[in-house]
């Protein structure tokens, strides 16, 4: 159980004491997707949708998110976020909205939950307007793709994957 940083000796869960790193400027970049019928992306581009506009209120949800982090992942650090910010980008060939959100701080530890969280947030929050009209939207592929900071420095989602 000692390799993972979240279990104590005794294979007891604890917060990781993060006192002693030091600080860094911390960046995460994560996706998913969202795919739907091709007539429920109609709608959320033409922005007709009876709730308003979806990808707007999408966006706010996830930002908001980013910043709950720590209240929704047991052991999770609260953190100061510097910026967030999330993207859509309709894709009409598969019938789905593809979104990358980058999360960044100053801080003793990383935003990938952060990223995480907002990503996911914000696809939940495209299915909640539009379940309505397609209760078989599917979220996939939320994941973590870039970090930079820290002790193990930059990473990137290898090419692929």
């Amino acid at each position: 159980m000692t390799d993972f940083t979240h279990f104590n000796d005794q294979g007891e869960a604890h917060m990781v004491d993060v006192g002693e790193k030091k600080q860094t400027h911390r960046i995460a970049v994560c996706e998913g997707r969202i795919t739907m019928q091709a007539e429920t992306l109609e709608k959320i581009l033409r922005g007709d949708h009876k709730k308003g506009d979806v990808l707007g209120i999408a966006r706010i949800a996830g930002i908001m998110a980013s910043k709950k982090t720590a209240d929704l992942i047991p052991l999770c650090h609260p953190l100061m976020l510097s910026h967030v910010d999330i993207n859509f980008t309709p894709e009409a060939e598969n019938n789905s909205i593809y979104c990358t959100c980058r999360v960044e701080t100053h801080a003793q530890t990383g935003v990938e939950m952060e990223a995480l969280t907002a990503v996911q947030v914000a696809l939940l929050t495209i299915y909640d307007m539009c379940k309505a009209v397609d209760r078989g939207m599917t979220m996939t592929n939320i994941r973590l793709i870039e970090k930079k900071g820290g002790k193990s420095g930059h990473w990137v989602q290898p090419s692929g994957n």
